[in-house]
């Protein structure tokens, strides 16, 4: 079996407002609420999930020092097509199951005063866009497995420099057999991606075992099981 992820657990997005998010993906989209808490390991901070799936989440940080600035082409991207920093989310699109479904979501959306572009024939897939409180370019899509011989356009590789013996790596990943003994952490690689932290702070970080972080932050629920079922 391939080893890879397998979808997505939750897309956390920066907020300034949280309970405004929270109404917004509640109400416009129909994504129930499932957690809002203090943020494990982090001062002042709330973390809140709406549910897409019993496997996918959007959640929300909404950290004291979150800035308030919004510029289209550097922090946003403002539309599905705009310009936006590297790395940054250009935008996202949630999955629904069927075209129907699509054009019922569009009604609600719509329903609730907010306009919706759409839907388009990608071939693809179908979709739909809209925005998002706090300059968030959102998507709908339908349409199933991408056909990855028929939507590799030869044009586009060779503009990005991928070689054949690249794509066809691309196309197929190496697979990975699990060792018998857990790898250890490598040596800092500045040249590899790192998480930023203050100087000296990663270091440190990497420095802790594995069993140390998992016992390192709470991981009981806020609501005592009892009232949970309340």
């Amino acid at each position: 079996m391939a080893l890879h992820p397998n979808g997505v657990n939750h897309l956390a997005i920066s907020t300034r407002d949280i309970k405004a998010q929270i109404e917004f993906f509640t109400d416009v989209l129909g994504a129930e609420l499932k957690a809002l808490y203090w943020m494990h390991g982090v001062d002042n901070t709330f973390h809140g999930f709406v549910e897409l799936s019993p496997e996918c989440y959007v959640a929300f940080v909404q950290h004291p020092d979150n800035p308030d600035t919004l510029e289209l082409g550097v922090t946003h991207a403002g539309n599905a097509g705009g310009p936006v920093a590297a790395g940054a989310m250009q935008h996202v699109a949630f999955n629904v199951n069927s075209l129907d479904d699509l054009l019922a979501l569009r009604d609600r959306i719509r329903s609730r005063g907010v306009p919706v572009i759409g839907p388009i024939d990608h071939g693809l897939c179908q979709s739909m866009y809209f925005a998002g409180p706090e300059g968030l370019s959102l998507e709908v899509a339908c349409g199933g497995a991408i056909d990855g011989q028929a939507w590799v356009d030869p044009e586009v590789v060779a503009l990005v420099g991928i070689s054949a013996e690249e794509l066809e790596r691309y196309r197929r990943p190496a697979a990975y057999e699990r060792p018998a003994q857990p790898v250890p952490q490598p040596a800092l690689d500045w040249s590899k991606p790192q998480l930023a932290y203050p100087e000296g702070r990663l270091e440190r970080i990497l420095a802790v075992p594995d069993e140390a972080f998992w016992h390192s932050v709470t991981n009981v629920a806020p609501v005592p099981a009892a009232e949970a079922a309340g």
